[in-house]
């Protein structure tokens, strides 16, 4: 059977438990017509790239699914029908990978604290050692320039 990844976002007047029920929901949608739920995870609640139907955030659920072309499009149809649901987003995938997803490996990485590569610059100084962004040093310059003429 193919394989597949769906993203669905929902409401965010949902409670969580709410939210994985949805996710429950769709996964029985799934199995009652055939295909299987590999694996399923909530993101959470999280901030939309721009307003859906009144909403700036939505409850996020990931799922990997195993099941015949019918059952993706039987399930689709519904979740577009559901009124808590506002987007839905089904790829087609060569093989699941393994492990947590990648919003997943963010987040335990956010909840450690980690910042990769990046760290902690501090404050950024000019070759004056003054705070970066003040012109103030060009400014009294031009101050004394024009007090002398």
């Amino acid at each position: 059977m193919p394989l597949y990844e769906h993203v669905l976002i929902a409401r965010q007047d949902l409670s969580n438990t709410q939210a994985e029920g949805l996710i429950e929901h769709f996964s029985t949608v799934l199995a009652d017509n055939g295909g299987k739920v590999v694996e399923n995870e909530y993101w959470g609640v999280r901030t939309l790239a721009y307003k859906i139907n009144k909403n700036r955030k939505g409850h996020y659920a990931f799922l990997r699914s195993d099941a015949p072309s019918a059952a993706v499009q039987e399930m689709e149809r519904l979740a577009r029908l559901h009124d808590d649901v506002m987007r839905v987003l089904t790829v087609s995938v060569d093989e699941h990978k393994e492990g947590p997803s990648i919003q997943m490996q963010k987040r335990d990485e956010r909840e450690r604290g980690d910042r990769g590569d990046r760290g902690d610059r501090g404050e950024r100084r000019d070759r004056d050692g003054d705070r970066g962004g003040d012109r103030g040093g060009e400014r009294r310059e031009r101050r004394d320039r024009d007090d002398r003429n």
